[in-house]
């Protein structure tokens, strides 16, 4: 589910047949990561992951249509199984960052995955929004879900 809490953020939530750790495991590992990242849309190449504060992240993907699509950015706060903060860079549009607050709750057995992405503008906002993102992250979920649900 996609809304959208105010004129520069994008909240999206999903809920997975899964338990938390195995969710949090599967969005963290880079080896899991690239079995989910591209959804159905293209091939993950690199999956670099410092999961710390200060600690950087970048993915890679060659997408379907042979074009290179990457976003890069740098953990602020880790608080493990939990909670994950970190600045997003879409290296095609590098003025335009975020940062996105990732949150992991659990609830007999399932997991709710929250992520709330705060843009610098309504303009940066919409065109993250008219980009494809939406389809894109809903195969990208249902990666994710495999993936959570297979390290059972």
């Amino acid at each position: 589910m996609v809304t959208l809490p105010s004129d520069a953020q994008i909240l999206i939530t999903r809920e997975f047949d899964a338990p938390r750790h195995l969710v949090y495991r599967a969005y963290t590992t880079p080896e899991l990561i690239r079995r989910w990242w591209s959804g159905d849309r293209g091939e993950v190449t690199s999956v670099e992951v410092d999961l710390r504060p200060g600690g950087r992240w970048r993915y890679v993907m060659i997408a379907n249509a042979g074009f290179e699509v990457a976003f890069h950015g740098e953990y602020q706060e880790i608080i493990p199984g939990e909670r994950i903060v970190a600045t997003e860079v879409f290296e095609g549009a590098p003025d335009a960052p975020a940062v996105s607050t990732t949150t992991f709750a659990e609830h007999d057995g399932r997991t709710t995955l929250s992520i709330l992405v705060q843009h610098i503008s309504r303009e940066n906002r919409d065109a993250h929004l008219n980009s494809g993102m939406e389809a894109g992250l809903q195969e990208a979920m249902n990666h994710l879900e495999q993936v959570a649900r297979t390290l059972a």
